[in-house]
């Protein structure tokens, strides 16, 4: 039986200093930094804008309305608008759903269960993605000490 080299699901976290007192914006990217959302240093950050978005939505936008209003965010920012296309930010929402951020309710999307992000964090991905991330690892490591005793 052949082993597939890609994840089944992933999730990386990172450690930052203590969130004081930043603009909104740039409070957002630290926290997609902290979930991996973002790469240290990527210039690339819609993703940023896209929770930016929804999170003052506060209700459900299709995808046509969040591409919309994430070039219009980057524009009042001054921002460059890269990766702005309709295309990447169907790819990005993709991955604020695979962490489950984000869902879709009947082609249109909203912060999963209108929930604040912390209690997603305990509930969706600490709660379930990554114990189920940690059993799985836990399985190679108990079967790596089983062959290699």
């Amino acid at each position: 039986m052949a082993h597939r080299e890609t994840p089944i699901s992933e999730i990386t976290l990172r450690r930052y200093e203590k969130p004081y007192s930043l603009p909104k914006r740039e409070l957002l990217k630290k926290a997609c930094l902290s979930l991996g959302l973002l790469q240290p240093g990527d210039s690339r950050d819609v993703v940023v804008d896209i929770l930016y978005i929804l999170l003052e939505a506060k209700k459900e936008l299709s995808a046509d309305e969040i591409v919309k209003n994430v070039s219009e965010l980057r524009k009042n920012e001054n921002l460059n608008s890269t990766g702005t296309a309709a295309s990447n930010i169907r790819r990005q929402m993709r991955r604020l759903r695979a962490i489950q951020l984000v869902e879709k309710v009947k082609n249109k999307y909203r912060i999963t269960e209108n929930m604040k992000l912390a209690e997603i964090f305990d509930e969706k991905i600490s709660g379930i993605l990554l114990k189920t991330i940690s059993s799985r690892v836990r399985e190679y490591l108990d079967k790596v000490d089983e062959v290699f005793k």
